[in-house]
């Protein structure tokens, strides 16, 4: 007599097509957003190429905060450094990783299992999804795009995210991020935060130092190192028990 399914293996088979649907629609949008660079964007596409050997002189993040400042009658004041790979502490780069995307070096941009797990858990709470980019679409999108939703710029990100992961390696694209991510109002990267919160150069951050400035990244406008909201404390904590648990990450750095 052939044995029944198990619920357990139902469930399994189940979230195992749910990803085979979802890799397939995210094939489909970048083949949607290859066709709109092919005809719409050909003259303006960024030279993914480029960063190979070239650091990026600005970005649409930090160019879009210098116009809010002018139109605020402000000055449009930047805080932005750059250092190497090899002058940004060890400790800050894990940190990043299992604050933001925890399988950054096994993905090839697209973290399949945590967004589905985000799709799965909207529909339990009725809720739009959260947000499951890797480090990699935020590179694209800090970069090159900006911060709407507009179903178009998802797309580009997507694309520009593939040409990333395709043209780049995983150390390169890592650099990129954590010289280029906001860490407060007008603080850009790494070496800038490092320097502003703690008088200290980014090679030589703490493990706590490290944990306090990743915890920031979500809300950079309003969390930062010494702030005293409750949840960033707490996620400053929760880092810093990652940062224990995931020791296999320090062989990729």
């Amino acid at each position: 007599m052939a044995k029944r399914k198990s619920g357990k293996n139902l469930s399994a088979g189940k979230s195992r097509r749910g990803r085979g649907r979802l890799r397939r629609l995210v094939n489909w949008a970048l083949m949607v957003a290859a066709l709109a660079f092919l005809f719409f964007e050909a003259g303006t596409w960024p030279r993914v190429s480029a960063l190979k050997t070239k650091t990026p002189k600005t970005t649409a993040f930090i160019e879009r905060y210098k116009k809010q400042r002018i139109h605020e009658g402000k000055k449009p004041w930047v805080s932005w450094q750059w250092r190497p790979y090899s002058q940004i502490s060890p400790n800050l780069k894990q940190a990043v990783i299992v604050a933001e995307d925890i399988n950054f070096f096994s993905h090839h941009g697209f973290d399949f299992e945590s967004l589905w797990e985000a799709v799965k858990e909207s529909f339990k709470e009725r809720e739009v999804p959260r947000g499951a980019s890797t480090i990699s679409q935020q590179v694209a999108k800090n970069l090159w795009l900006s911060p709407s939703r507009n179903p178009f710029r998802k797309l580009k990100e997507a694309a520009l995210t593939f040409q990333l992961e395709r043209t780049l390696s995983k150390r390169r694209i890592l650099e990129i991020y954590l010289n280029i991510a906001e860490f407060g109002p007008g603080i850009y990267g790494c070496p800038a935060a490092a320097r502003y919160y703690f008088k200290k150069d980014a090679g030589e951050l703490t493990e706590d130092e490290a944990a306090a400035l990743a915890a920031s990244l979500p809300f950079p406008s309003y969390w930062h190192p010494g702030c005293k909201d409750r949840y960033y404390n707490w996620r400053v904590n929760l880092i810093r028990q990652r940062m224990a648990k995931a020791t296999f990450v320090k062989k990729y750095l």
